[in-house]
């Protein structure tokens, strides 16, 4: 049974004010997300030994650029983002191509797109206009439709192109997050789940042709996630050290710049990976329990936006963002809390990164837009041309 059950038709003459765009605009769920960042700051000004060079000046200035980006984008009529989204997915697309062929490589991975004065992850942007585009290509679509094989074949290869471009960079949590976001619309939109079945079955059996794809570091992380104690100093030193700072702060933390795992360098990529550590440490579990609080009233918030949105689009655009932003935290904290591999996920407006940071805005500047046009009524499939 699908999650969403109104297939609305489009009104032709919804048209906002711009005052009426500045009152309808969700201010609650905009504030909890300052105060998550304002918490990355503070993280990221530890992290430089109380200085606001290098990390939490930058920081400042790439949440600047997102939430001017933010508020432009939820300014723009929901029509146009629906329009455009295979055209966006379409960009993101020769990006993550254009990396393969000539990415910038750093920290042993061909991630980057290096423009001189800027560095973009195109594989971060995929994050999103994944979602746009399935949000587009489930918009309208009848439950014979839904229900058919032939109906799966699209949104799977929208799914499976950019993630096998993206496990060739490499990047494993990158690519699992684009996989579980697409399996969480097609649950969603009321996919059978003997066809999930089937794809899990099918995945599961396909695992040591996968595992002999996989990159001899990412195995490595995979064997040592399995028993860190084997290498504790070498390939099992991340997440050891990770687990030590994380008990080392108790229940209400050292204080504020007395992480002393943090401080004498124990923890490696401590302001982007492995920044929860460094607040668990300085904050205890009290602190790392208001962050978590903080992160579900986001999560929540955007699924309740979701419920509000009256175009099918809307609501799947709201929903997969919203699945997006709550993989990140998910996998983050249990990567460092030693629940899963390490693979490379980002604290959610926390850990320091230019393109995650802008990408993560780009998200709320979109949820924000569907909240704010949520008494639009987009209609069928094939009526976007007519509008």
């Amino acid at each position: 049974m699908s999650f969403f059950k109104d297939r609305n038709y489009y009104l032709k003459d919804y048209n906002l004010s711009f005052s009426e765009k500045v009152e309808r605009f969700n201010y609650i769920y905009l504030f909890f997300i300052f105060l998550i960042v304002c918490i990355g700051f503070l993280a990221l000004y530890s992290v430089g030994g109380g200085n606001f060079v290098p990390w939490t000046q930058k920081q400042f200035f790439r949440f600047v650029v997102g939430l001017i980006a933010c508020l432009v984008i939820a300014s723009v009529n929901l029509r146009f983002w629906m329009r455009y989204a295979y055209v966006i997915y379409g960009v993101s697309l020769i990006g993550l191509v254009a990396v393969s062929l000539f990415g910038h490589v750093g920290m042993g991975a061909q991630r980057w797109l290096n423009f001189g004065f800027i560095q973009v992850q195109p594989s971060e942007m995929m994050k999103v206009a994944l979602v746009l585009a399935l949000a587009r290509y489930f918009h309208g679509r009848s439950v014979e439709e839904i229900r058919s094989v032939k109906f799966l074949m699209t949104p799977l290869l929208l799914m499976a192109v950019p993630v096998a471009l993206i496990l060739e960079q490499p990047d494993l949590g990158t690519a699992l997050m684009l996989v579980f976001v697409t399996a969480a619309l097609l649950f969603a939109v009321g996919v059978q789940l003997w066809k999930f079945a089937v794809l899990i079955g099918g995945g599961l059996v396909a695992l040591p042709v996968l595992w002999s794809f996989l990159h001899d570091y990412q195995r490595k992380r995979i064997l040592t996630f399995l028993n860190p104690e084997n290498d504790p100093l070498g390939a099992g030193y991340h997440i050891m050290q990770s687990k030590i700072t994380l008990g080392s702060g108790g229940a209400f933390g050292k204080g504020f710049l007395q992480g002393t795992q943090s401080r004498l360098n124990f923890i490696p990529e401590k302001q982007t990976d492995f920044i929860f550590t460094v607040l668990s440490e300085e904050f205890g579990f009290m602190g790392s329990f208001a962050l978590l609080l903080l992160y579900c009233i986001v999560i929540g918030y955007g699924f309740y936006i979701a419920d509000r949105c009256q175009s099918f689009f809307g609501k799947l655009l709201v929903l997969g963002l919203t699945i997006n932003f709550a993989l990140y935290v998910f996998m983050n904290m249990a990567m460092v809390m030693g629940l899963m591999p390490v693979v490379g996920i980002p604290l959610p407006l926390v850990s320091y990164g230019g393109t995650a940071m802008l990408t993560l805005m780009i998200g709320v500047g979109l949820i924000e837009c569907a909240d704010i046009n949520h008494d639009m009524v987009i209609g069928r499939r094939g009526s976007i041309d007519d509008e």
